[in-house]
């Protein structure tokens, strides 16, 4: 059951990340660490959503680090504090809207994106996690998830408005 449940999501995230044949063993090694350790699960601390994710982002950055594919050095930063980024109180215009419904486009802009803002994205939007989740997952405080995704759809913004069409 938890197989069936958590295959697709759980290789939907790390492609984004590793790509396909890659993703595809880290899915098995995920599900292999989940077997091993599924009495560890603690359902008081965390949701088991949140606790399979933080087992798969392991298992990703792992995966990364022993191809040398990415610093992650970005996701172990300190902590920034949301009140203290630069707010843009404007909200996306529909035209910038209607032309993420082009989703290869979409996909290449978020590929681009410094990987703590795009596993946000990825998490909220792709998986429908909460902040509070992505922040537990994460292990960082609620405000530094909302900072990335600020900052995420502000770069997303950007990119957008500078897109030739």
């Amino acid at each position: 059951e938890l197989v069936g449940r958590y295959t697709d999501s759980i290789y939907n995230f790390s492609v984004r990340f590793v790509g396909k044949e890659e993703a595809t063993d880290i899915v098995q090694d995920v599900f292999v660490k989940v077997w091993k350790s599924i009495k560890k699960f603690d359902k008081s601390k965390s949701s088991f959503k949140t606790w399979i994710f933080r087992i798969a982002r392991n298992t990703v950055i792992d995966s990364m680090r022993k191809k040398k594919m990415v610093n992650f050095s970005s996701l172990d930063t300190a902590d920034e504090n949301f009140e203290d980024t630069i707010k843009d109180e404007s909200s996306l215009p529909s035209e910038i809207m209607s032309r993420l419904e082009d989703e290869k486009l979409l996909n290449e802009l978020i590929d681009g994106l410094p990987n703590d803002y795009k596993e946000v994205l990825i998490l909220h939007y792709q998986e429908d996690m909460t902040f509070a989740e992505i922040g537990e997952l994460l292990d960082k405080p609620l405000n530094t998830v909302k900072s990335h995704h600020y900052r995420a759809l502000t770069s997303l913004k950007e990119k957008l408005l500078h897109q030739n069409y």
